[in-house]
């Protein structure tokens, strides 16, 4: 293997996908009909039954590099453990490994103070509690995270927040119980980078109104508890702040570049199993005398999907090893390739796996629905595709900016 993983890391994939194969995949029914049947504004049953389990048995806080809180894992080591998990959408969150807990947890660890830690890091380590992240705002293009228009307006000892926020996941879970919230102390600031500033702000705070649950073509729940949510003169402490004023969009960045990679790795894994699911479909069908595996236009899908796969993952283990050892911020032309790379590869694998289903392949039965929302939805999510691709492209434009 040109990134062979360490005996460590070994022993966890093989303790990961034993659970897997003993809890997760048993339970996946169990999950889309809970989601379906008690709606985004409930805890699902399944997943606090797991939890102590995976914890038991040191499946637990997997993700968390250099920290003494998690497994102390690299992005490179944990990368093939978050493939496995992303084959179930059940997984991430059993082992508390599941967005956007894992970028709050790695911002409240980084910027957080020793009160913070207590009172917000504890519990979401322990997964008594789960958190949402408020950036994304429905009059902006938010793509432009320079955009963002919602106000944190200094007043003596506390700040006073007013904006509308959507796509804030989590925020119907009754168990969200603190807010990473992102929005203006500085607007007329020149450089417009240093115009944002993230704050903590609980979310019984007075002033805060979920408004509703936002569905992922028209999943509620699962993949996402995507939602809208209105911030009304809410009022918070000054030591909330993070990091300092006008250090927003700092923190946005760190905080996003490991999201991307546990985000590639784990549709790697639905990549994987979408295609399993593909091959077993074929070669149980029947079409016109033969089986459909022997068709080929269905063996070159299999051969591409094959491909991309390997592709897709070279780059995302390239990528994780650039952040290990040279940062996420020179490793930024990394980060955006898997960005673009990943989802569309998924996307393009599920649809042929759809296709290979023929009309069963659209209803919910197969989990290949549930598994295009998401793939489609990576193709926005921590920034869309074209923004990335402009990234990559000034990065290679400056290797000749002497021609």
């Amino acid at each position: 293997m040109l990134y062979p993983m360490s005996p460590k890391v070994v022993e966890l994939k093989r303790k990961l996908e034993s659970f897997m194969d003993r809890h997760i995949y048993p339970n996946e029914e169990r999950i889309y009909r809970e989601a379906e049947e008690l709606g985004p504004w409930k805890v699902y049953p399944v997943v606090e039954e797991l939890k102590p389990l995976a914890r038991a048995e040191g499946l637990w806080n997997l993700f968390l590099p250099e920290s003494s809180h998690g497994a102390g894992l690299t992005n490179l080591e944990y990368a093939p453990l978050c493939e496995v998990m992303g084959r179930s959408h059940l997984a991430p969150e059993v082992f508390n490994c599941s967005a956007p807990d894992t970028g709050n947890m790695e911002v409240l660890e980084r910027y957080g103070s020793e009160k913070d830690k207590e009172r917000w890091l504890k519990p979401l380590l322990a997964g008594e509690i789960r958190s949402c992240f408020a950036m994304t705002e429905p009059a902006v293009a938010s793509s432009d995270a320079t955009n963002i228009e919602s106000s944190i307006v200094r007043d003596s000892d506390h700040y006073v927040i007013n904006g509308r926020k959507w796509y804030t996941t989590n925020a119907t879970d009754p168990r969200c119980k603190i807010c990473i919230f992102m929005g203006k102390t500085d607007p007329n600031n020149p450089d417009r980078h240093k115009q944002q500033s993230m704050i903590l702000v609980p979310m019984d705070t007075p002033g805060i109104e979920v408004k509703r649950p936002l569905p992922v073509f028209g999943f509620y729940g699962v993949p996402d508890r995507a939602s809208e949510v209105v911030f009304t003169n809410v009022r918070v402490p000054r030591e909330n702040m993070l990091l300092g004023e006008g250090r927003g969009f700092e923190i946005a960045q760190g905080r996003l570049g490991p999201g991307r990679i546990h985000h590639c790795m784990r549709l790697i894994g639905l990549a994987e199993r979408t295609l399993e699911k593909m091959c077993r479909r074929v070669r149980s069908r029947i079409a016109f005398g033969k089986p459909v595996s022997e068709q080929t236009v269905t063996q070159e899908r299999i051969a591409e999907a094959r491909i991309m796969i390997e592709q897709a993952r070279l780059l995302t283990l390239n990528a994780a090893y650039a952040m290990d050892t040279v940062g996420n911020k020179v490793a930024k032309a990394e980060i955006a390739m898997i960005k673009v790379a990943v989802p569309n590869m998924a996307c393009q694998i599920i649809d042929w796996a759809i296709q290979a289903h023929g009309g069963g392949g659209t209803s919910n039965d197969f989990g290949l629905t549930q598994a295009y929302a998401t793939a489609r939805l990576l193709r926005l999510a921590d920034g869309p595709d074209e923004v990335h691709r402009n990234q990559i492209a000034r990065f290679e434009l400056r290797k000749y900016s002497n021609v």
